[in-house]
């Protein structure tokens, strides 16, 4: 498969899972199982195409850096062990690390609840010429604090409605604000959702409790969150609905094939990168100049 070929083959993945009218967008619609009619059996090429897709990116990535014009962001967010740490280590393993930034976000500390909800992850919005990944997000504000809304007792919020959509409404409009001025000033965004069944999940949970070297991915709060499945999804239906934009679009991907998803995932990024048009910075006449008598002088040696 040469890279133009995959890069096609994006325009597969990209058009099923992207959320282009929160209207009619319906989680529920779309099957966590799904993999396009490629099936399981398609393991060793779905291997394939990632091991092409990460060569194709570490391409891209280098122009990203040269031409330092844009920023790339990568939201992932999901249910616990939907495979975020493992698709993020698949996807980018081929990347300069010079030019990506990773960030987990977990609760916030006493300095970021004393700061609006977006200061913690503003500052760790990608440099012009890398690459952003966010572990988790802002999108935490009206996910898990939506589901265990006893979070907000903390955050000393100067006016809280005693109707909590009202909260959750004025956070998605900051959300698409925020994102579109970030797109606006040169950072691309791109935000996955991971969508795994809650059956994978407590398959995965099982893998876990039962496997010694897997002891510490497990915490019993895992499956306390995993009870509230249904709150959650509500949850990621009216987030994902309201804040997917044509500037910072969402993607549900099916996460219970992690090779499909960690392909699928590979595949949107590298098709995004390339609607960049990425290229290497041209030289003046007079640095060019110069690079010609430095060959000539150096080949005489």
């Amino acid at each position: 498969m040469t890279t133009k070929e995959l890069i096609k083959r994006a325009r597969h993945f990209t058009k099923p899972f992207r959320i282009d009218d929160g209207r009619r967008f319906r989680l529920g619609d779309i099957d966590p199982g799904d993999t396009l009619q490629l099936g399981s059996a398609d393991k060793p090429r779905a291997k394939e195409a990632l091991a092409m897709g990460i060569e194709a990116l570490a391409e891209l990535q280098d122009r990203l850096y040269a031409q330092d014009r844009w920023g790339l962001l990568l939201v992932f967010q999901a249910m616990d062990a939907a495979g975020k740490d493992g698709t993020i280590r698949a996807v980018m393993t081929g990347i300069n690390p010079q030019g990506c930034q990773v960030y987990a976000f977990k609760s916030p500390n006493s300095e970021e609840l004393d700061h609006d909800f977006l200061w913690r992850v503003q500052r760790c919005l990608p440099e012009r010429g890398r690459i952003g990944i966010w572990n988790r997000s802002h999108y935490e504000e009206v996910l898990v604090v939506r589901v265990n809304p006893g979070y907000l007792d903390h955050q000393k919020l100067p006016c809280r409605p005693k109707d909590l959509t009202d909260l959750w409404a004025e956070r998605y409009e900051s959300i698409a604000a925020a994102e579109k001025h970030w797109a606006r000033n040169g950072c691309a965004i791109l935000k996955f959702f991971l969508n795994v069944s809650q059956r994978e999940q407590h398959k995965r949970f099982l893998e876990r409790v039962t496997d010694p070297e897997h002891f510490w991915k497990f915490s019993s709060a895992d499956m306390a969150e995993s009870k509230k499945w249904d709150v959650y999804m509500d949850a990621y239906q009216d987030a994902l609905a309201a804040t997917s934009k044509p500037w910072a679009p969402w993607y549900a991907i099916p996460a219970d094939s992690k090779h499909y998803m960690r392909r699928a995932v590979a595949e949107i990024i590298i098709s995004t990168l390339k609607q960049l048009r990425l290229e290497y910075p041209s030289l003046p006449a007079r640095e060019l100049s110069e690079l010609e008598r430095v060959k000539v002088e150096i080949q005489a040696e």
